[in-house]
């Protein structure tokens, strides 16, 4: 049934997506810099992307525009950009966890920014559900700083993590105001195109390229494995997945990222799994759904 396969693809994409702190953890182990490691992460990317830019333009009816450049442009150096940079930068000094809980908080963020940019209302309903998520959160600062032993390591890079979430929700209200004109696909592929070549130029001014030449293999399975299961494939499975059942609902689906990552990370990288940090997860996860329902 074209439900079932919609909430299978949905899945399967966010589990993808939630092993890219996976990843870069693992590469960081080699002793690879962020910047570095997000150059090459790009650069293997980049090929399918343009395709895709090119495949889904063939057939658009309706062509880019002088202000659809100019709010792609945006997207992809403020949203895409600088929220991976942000978040590899961050995951220097937090667990692969306590990354994704941050960054699951996102529709906290779009919400205050439709209150300040479109004017809408947030009930009580929703600002009950917010300190549920910020709640949550401080639980999992605490578990890290505890199995840490680095309060400042934890509360920085928490910092720089928050930032990406800030950024990435900013892309997403950006998104809303061009994907029914120029198709998820198609915003998906040229947002990334950009961001990657901003990766690239950035990586070509503080870098030297032979030193992404000079990395390990591991290093390099790494950035493929994050190029393919965690950038490309799920822009296309979420695509599908939003074609057959619904944004809605491919967000509640979604919600199972930050279980994946927690898991992930205690399977792959012996991140510690406490009591304290359920908790936090589930006081996250319970108010960011409150937050995301449409009741709110």
């Amino acid at each position: 049934m074209p439900a079932n396969r919609g909430v299978l693809l949905a899945f399967v994409a966010s589990a993808a997506f939630s092993m890219k702190a996976v990843f870069v953890k693992l590469a960081y182990r080699y002793g690879v810099d962020a910047v570095l490691l997000l150059a090459l992460r790009m650069a293997f990317s980049l090929p399918v992307l343009v395709v895709a830019a090119w495949w889904s333009g063939r057939a658009a009816a309706t062509p880019l525009t002088r202000k659809d450049a100019g709010l792609l442009l945006f997207l992809g150096v403020v949203g895409y950009y600088l929220s991976s940079i942000l978040d590899f930068w961050g995951l220097h000094y937090i667990t692969a966890g306590l990354e994704r809980l941050i960054l699951f908080l996102y529709p906290t963020v779009v919400v205050l920014l439709s209150v300040f940019i479109f004017g809408q209302t947030i009930s009580k309903r929703v600002l009950i559900a917010m300190a549920i998520s910020y709640l949550g959160i401080g639980i999992a600062f605490l578990h890290d700083m505890q199995a840490t032993g680095d309060h400042q390591g934890t509360i920085f890079g928490g910092f720089l993590v928050f930032l990406c979430m800030i950024t990435y929700a900013t892309y997403l209200v950006g998104n809303g105001q061009l994907v029914g004109r120029i198709g998820a696909i198609r915003l998906a592929a040229w947002t990334s195109i950009i961001a990657s070549l901003c990766c690239l130029l950035h990586f070509m001014v503080v870098d030297r390229i032979a030193d992404a030449f000079g990395q390990p293999w591991q290093v390099h399975a790494c950035a493929v494995a994050m190029a393919a299961l965690s950038t490309v494939l799920p822009i296309f499975l979420t695509a599908k997945a939003i074609q057959l059942i619904g944004a809605s609902k491919v967000s509640i689906v979604s919600s199972i990222g930050p279980v994946v990552t927690i898991f992930f990370g205690w399977l792959f990288l012996s991140e510690a799994i406490s009591l304290p940090q359920v908790a936090g997860a589930a006081f996250v996860l319970g108010g960011v759904m409150l937050v995301s329902s449409k009741k709110a």
